[in-house]
Formats: structure tokens, C-alpha cells, sequence
């Protein structure tokens, strides 16, 4: 039976955050759930075990199959973890992330921060009907 490894590492180690450390943030900000429970970054993991990460406007579901503490090649990752994420959460999310990018509103570079009447235009032309 393979060892139980920190949930912060393990995320890191399979590619779900790009550092350690911003593991470790997700972790603290309970965007990490172990078994429907919020996992401190030294929580352990192990086989079995389902997490959900909140992540890119998504929750996903991943199911432990191994555990391991270093970091590993991208084709590898399908050996150490199982992604459960419903096919609807996937739809859910790329509709925001549409939605999302759609909302973005264009400033010239260099202009600085935004005025009250600046901020009041962009929030009108945001609450506009398409």
C-alpha cells in the first residue's frame, strides 16, 4: 500500500496547480475539499480517496488512484489521479468563462486607474441587455 502523501503535494506533484505554494493558498481558502471535508495544506491523501478543487471557474472531481511526492511528467498524470467532473460542470464552466471574457472591458493602456465616472460608464455598459 502506497504511503500517504500531504494534499498540497499531491496536487502539485499531478498537475493541478502549477506550485506548490499556490496548492498550499487553495488548501487555506477551503477551495480543496477531501471526502466533502476542507483539507488543510498537510491534510493527508491517499488511494480512494475523492477531492474537489475549485479552480479556473470550475469545481472539479478527482478520485486518488496513487499517491506520489514528486512532480511527474504531464502523460503521466492519468496513472495517479481519476477526473470524475461531470460533463455539465464542464459545460457550466466554459459558459462562465465565455461570459466572463465577454464582460471584459477594453481601456487603452497607460491611462491609469479608472475614474468615478469612468467606473460608472463601464458598470452601465455592463448592466446593458445584449
Amino acid at each position: 500500500m502506497p504511503d500517504p502523501v500531504r494534499i498540497d503535494k499531491w496536487l502539485w506533484a499531478t498537475r493541478v496547480y502549477k506550485t506548490r505554494s499556490q496548492a498550499t493558498t487553495a488548501c487555506r481558502l477551503n477551495q480543496v475539499l477531501i471526502n466533502h471535508q476542507p483539507a488543510k495544506p498537510s491534510r493527508l491523501v491517499s488511494p480512494g480517496d475523492i477531492i474537489l478543487v475549485e479552480k479556473d471557474l470550475m469545481t472539479r472531481t478527482l478520485k486518488v488512484v496513487d499517491t506520489l511526492e514528486k512532480r511527474i511528467a504531464a502523460k503521466l498524470v492519468a496513472q495517479y489521479l481519476e477526473d470524475l467532473t461531470p460533463q455539465e460542470e464542464r459545460d457550466r464552466s466554459l459558459k462562465r468563462r465565455e461570459q466572463h471574457r465577454v464582460n471584459k472591458v477594453f481601456r487603452w493602456p497607460g491611462l491609469g486607474r479608472p475614474t468615478k465616472k469612468d467606473r460608472r460608464d463601464i458598470q452601465k455598459y455592463l448592466d446593458r441587455e445584449p
